[in-house]
């Protein structure tokens, strides 16, 4: 997954990622670009999932959304 993925429409994404799992904050899903890796590990570190599991939602979420 590339940042430009994640890029789109970044706030449609983050309420599904903040719905699926609410301990998120919003100063956890803060996109930066150039930052991805330490998203996921802030998601990663709140929620448990692993790696693999936070980028699949956050495809997921970006490709029902329509956004690229």
């Amino acid at each position: 997954m590339t940042t430009l993925e994640i890029k789109g429409d970044w706030n449609i994404t983050k309420g599904k990622l903040k719905q699926k799992w609410a301990k998120l904050t919003d100063d956890d899903l803060q996109y930066t670009e150039g930052k991805f890796d330490e998203l996921l590990g802030r998601i990663q570190k709140r929620t448990g999932e692993t790696r693999e599991a936070v980028e699949k939602a956050i495809k997921e979420y970006n490709d029902s959304c329509g956004c690229k």
